[in-house]
């Protein structure tokens, strides 16, 4: 049976664009296969904008991720492995899902040490994530709705 996390992603990516928000993705830097500006990753993750108008080329398969971006001005081809993708989600809503890292097997007995820590950090940078950097886009309708909560609604899938 085929891998389910890209179908998840690739319909996830569709709802939040086409629910006008910017989706961004979670992606743990766990070796050389993940290509991405060294300086931009922060506790062995990286927080990607992926939103139509932030990359080109986006394309999404089984084999992972990959698409065209551009970091303080400079371009870069980033692409990392479909298991090492461990979020995506709205950086207005907080809504989206998380996944479970696969890890090669030399990193299985590391990664038993902080199992759970991962998830939670995953949910501390989407919530520090939605607090430095708001929805810039409010209307008058806006002012005067619910508050959204400011805690992610992000669930593993394993």
């Amino acid at each position: 049976m085929l891998n389910k996390r890209p179908y998840l992603l690739n319909a996830l990516y569709e709802w939040i664009v086409d629910s006008g928000e910017t989706p961004y993705l979670i992606v743990a830097v766990t070796g050389d296969d993940v290509v991405v500006p060294r300086d931009r990753v922060e506790n062995g993750k990286i927080v990607l904008n992926i939103s139509p108008t932030a990359v080109r080329n986006l394309l999404v398969d089984q084999a992972g991720i990959s698409f065209d971006g551009r970091f303080s001005g400079q371009s870069w081809r980033v692409s990392a492995p479909m298991g090492s993708v461990s979020a995506i989600y709205s950086r207005e809503s907080g809504d989206g899902m998380m996944f479970d890292i696969e890890q090669k097997p030399e990193q299985k007995a590391e990664a038993k040490a902080v199992a759970g820590s991962d998830k939670e950090a995953d949910q501390a940078a989407v919530s520090q994530r939605q607090e430095k950097d708001p929805s810039p886009t409010r209307t008058a309708t806006d002012a005067t709705a619910k508050p959204k909560s400011p805690k992610g609604h992000l669930k593993v899938i394993k």
